[in-house]
């Protein structure tokens, strides 16, 4: 039988017949020492050394203490060893003078008020002392019962401890662990998804507990029993991250903890076949998760950056473990990384796309710069204060992922905006193809609606809106959203859709499978930056039948929206943005915010857990058959007036759209088509 299945039908047993008498008499809270712990759970104890490998070098007092079958003395002699082992040496610290001081953040932990994605909630007290591990947060949201359970908050303590010497800090982990790892008894040795055995959980708290286990190794106060509960712990969760670890981002945190195991914890028996298995299993992952152009196929920045870190932190554990990885597992994390330099918003913040938070990404990539010696990555994300400027450039256009990033400049003040014309992702999609965001002058003014968050009350009233087109800068045929498209790229995007010059950048794609739509329709979105001037959007929609076609525009929250006549101007001191439809097209305007009823409309959320009421501009025009919508967006530096700008159709064939467009003095003619780049045509008088 499987000695994990085993070891958990011994503990149902236990507890079921209540052999573990003596624990009654015997809160777990006082079991401090070896002596204590072995007293109340004999089995815990001796269990652990079926996974000590007796001939590593420097368990000989170890294994006499065992072959004697002297298991408390053996216990003893195990963390002894640890306190001498050369083992993780970056991990142990130097411990802190004593004081009295205090960090606010952490005295809210050590009432248990953890904070978990924005949302504070108190942990309630079982009847037998325990914490309530299962407790979902005030929103009863299941996310924050898993991510609670990942044990961050003991790296917020260790923090406090280490700053300030405030023994509380340390007496709380020491309790926190005892509590948590009694709690969780006994291992199920199966695929789980409840809140403390799901593979997440698991292994965040790999990574959590050995930077604890040897920071406060010297530490007085953190008991022996603590510490043997965690080794008697890790086997377990090594063997869960092996045998029941998902794919995608998740194999990455799940693989990387089993590696943490084998290279901090080289004393298991198991570590090397742990290390083949995750060698192979992270190598075989990321060949699948990450296209050659660098970019992890969920499609997402959030994600991306996920799945960047811990194949970075697992070349580092290999790295301690002295296990070579092929060269190509340190070229997809360079490329990785430049994917992110090349996307960075002048200031310094993501992508917000799929599901994602607004985070910023600039000290990341500059600590990165450093460690690969690209100067260029510095160059991209510090606004050319550091560096050097990037051969290519300011735009770039990333193939594989179908992801169109325009610039006017290097400056915090640039131009930029995010096209996606790629595959719809492989995990954590948003029904969004053709979607435009538009930041200028260190603002952003066109937005996607974000994520708000999976489960929970928030998730009930916003994920529908976060996942469909209706949240996006999109357009819907009769009100129809988008289906959910291919997965995964079989190749990248036909160069004919695509052209970077130093004058402008030109991206083309479309997208024809709306849901319930009746009949046959296509949308066709072109988009042709001027840089440093102006956009154009080109709407083309391919029908046989009248349509009624929304055109959405979404707005940051912050942005003073207004409307004049047919277009919409949105504002800040620092500049503007004026979206203005050309032609002789119809359409009956709405500005919607904060809307709940008939449906969800006009919000955004920056993070999860956290959203707020934006503008959303939808245009609504009756069409009879094919019709093209071609709209100017026209960014006005500072204060100004809006800016004198006139654009008009010249004529329009089955391959382009002729523009005239005056602005800033100067005339433009324009052809841009609707998929192949030959017909591209730039003109500046």
């Amino acid at each position: 039988m499987n000695p994990f299945k085993t070891k958990f039908y011994i503990f149902s047993l236990l507890i079921l017949f209540g052999y573990q008498s003596s624990f009654a008499q015997q809160s777990w809270k006082e079991i401090t020492t070896i002596k204590e712990l072995y007293k109340a759970y004999p089995d815990l104890v001796k269990g652990v050394f079926d996974h000590i490998d007796f001939e590593h070098k420097g368990l000989e007092k170890v294994k006499l203490a065992a072959s004697e079958e002297d298991w408390v003395l053996a216990a003893n002699e195990l963390l002894a060893y640890y306190r001498i082992s050369e083992n993780a040496k970056g991990l142990r610290k130097t411990l802190p003078r004593a004081s009295s001081e205090t960090v606010a953040v952490a005295d809210t932990i050590l009432m248990d008020v953890f904070t978990i994605q924005n949302v504070k909630g108190k942990v309630p007290l079982l009847e037998n002392g325990h914490r309530d591990w299962y407790y979902k947060g005030p929103n009863n949201d299941r996310e924050w019962a898993w991510l609670s359970n990942r044990h961050s908050q003991l790296s917020n303590v260790m923090g406090a401890y280490f700053q300030t010497g405030n023994p509380k800090y340390a007496q709380y982990m020491d309790l926190f662990l005892r509590d948590f790892i009694l709690a969780s008894m006994p291992y199920p040795a199966e695929k789980k998804s409840e809140s403390i055995w799901r593979g997440l959980e698991v292994a965040a708290r790999v990574k959590t507990w050995t930077r604890v286990f040897y920071g406060m190794l010297e530490s007085e106060y953190i008991s022996p029993a603590t510490r043997f509960l965690i080794l008697s712990s890790l086997p377990d969760h090594a063997h869960y991250n092996k045998n029941f670890h998902g794919g995608n981002n998740w194999l990455t945190m799940e693989i990387s903890s089993l590696a943490t195991v084998v290279a901090y914890f080289p004393e298991f028996k198991a570590t090397d076949e742990w290390m083949d298995y995750a060698v192979t299993a992270m190598t075989e992952s990321m060949r699948g998760q990450v296209y050659p152009d660098g970019v992890q196929t969920e499609l997402s920045s959030h994600y991306h950056n996920v799945s960047l870190n811990n194949f970075e932190l697992f070349k580092a554990l290999c790295d301690e473990a002295g296990r070579e990885l092929p060269e190509y597992f340190t070229q997809t994390i360079e490329n990785m990384y430049g994917y992110i330099a090349k996307a960075i918003r002048p200031d310094g913040h993501r992508i917000l796309n799929n599901d994602g938070d607004r985070g910023s990404d600039r000290d990341y990539i500059l600590k990165a710069a450093k460690k690969y010696n690209k100067p260029e990555w510095a160059y991209l994300a510090s606004n050319g204060s550091e560096g050097t400027k990037p051969s290519d450039g300011p735009s770039y256009f990333i193939p594989w992922a179908g992801q169109l990033i325009s610039r006017s400049g290097y400056d915090a003040m640039a131009h930029w905006s995010f096209f996606d014309i790629g595959p719809w992702g492989s995990g954590h999609q948003h029904n969004d193809k053709l979607h435009l965001s538009l930041s200028a002058f260190g603002k952003d003014f066109l937005v996607d609606a974000g994520r708000y968050a999976y489960t929970g009350e928030v998730a009930e009233k916003f994920r529908p809106y976060a996942l469909s087109s209706k949240g996006h800068n999109l357009v819907l045929i009769d009100g129809k959203v988008q289906e959910d498209g291919p997965r995964l790229a079989e190749k990248p995007v036909d160069n004919k859709r695509v052209q970077l010059t130093a004058d402008f950048d030109f991206a083309s794609s479309s997208f024809d499978d709306f849901i319930d739509l009746e009949g046959q329709a296509s949308h066709n979105r072109s988009l042709f930056y001027v840089r440093g001037e102006f956009w154009v959007v080109v709407d083309r929609i391919n029908t046989n039948q009248p349509r009624t076609i929304s055109t959405l525009w979404h707005w940051h929250p912050e942005a003073d929206v207004k409307q004049y006549g047919d277009a919409t101007v949105g504002s800040y001191p620092e500049g503007s943005l004026e979206i203005v439809p050309v032609g002789d097209a119809s359409f009956d305007i709405q500005m919607i915010k904060g809307q709940e009823n008939p449906e969800i409309q006009g919000w955004y959320s920056p993070e999860y857990n956290l959203y707020e009421a934006n503008v959303a501009s939808i245009y609504n025009s009756e069409i009879k058959d094919t019709t093209t919508f071609v709209w100017l967006l026209i960014p006005s530096k500072g204060n100004a007036e809006r800016q004198i700008s006139r654009a008009k159709i010249i004529r329009e064939n089955q391959n382009a759209i002729e523009l005239e467009v005056y602005h800033n003095g100067k005339n433009y003619e324009l052809s841009i088509p609707f998929e192949d780049n030959s017909f591209v045509k730039f003109n500046k008088k």
